[in-house]
């Protein structure tokens, strides 16, 4: 077998697996500080597209990964029905017209769940699996 046969073998392989390990992966929560209470999906929606920046009195702060991870493209898709494109143009024009400005982005899901148990008003999505049992569940789907 020649080695461009066993990468296109690999990579068929792998594509016949993507589907399962996308059914692998758990349901992706909105997590929030200990101040911020239950919302609903429209909510989650309008604080990060920036039309809600305040949820029973509480100023709210999301929060993003970076564009790229797999999560912050369910969240997008499952969430506010975007695609990275049109969630990362949406917030260029808000800015551009001073509306507000995107959401605070961080690497990893540590950096995430630290901020939220740190900040007050943070909210911020994670894959159910990486929910630590102490964390204050505000929406899943």
């Amino acid at each position: 077998m020649t080695r461009r046969s066993l990468w296109c073998s690999l990579i068929f392989l792998l594509m016949q697996l993507a589907p399962w390990c996308a059914a692998w992966a758990g349901a992706v929560v909105v997590v929030g500080h200990a101040n911020v209470h239950k919302i609903d999906a429209s909510t989650v929606q309008r604080i990060y597209t920036g039309k809600v920046i305040e949820v029973d009195g509480v100023p709210v702060q999301p929060v993003n990964l970076k564009p790229g991870q797999v999560l912050r493209q369910r969240f997008l898709n499952d969430h506010l029905q975007q695609t990275e494109d049109a969630y990362t143009g949406y917030w260029t024009v808000r800015r551009y017209i001073g509306k507000g400005a995107p959401p605070r982005e961080l690497g990893t899901v540590a950096e995430v769940l630290q901020f939220v148990q740190s900040t007050p008003g943070a909210v911020a999505y994670l894959d159910e699996a990486d929910v630590p049992p102490s964390a204050n569940v505000v929406y899943k789907k």
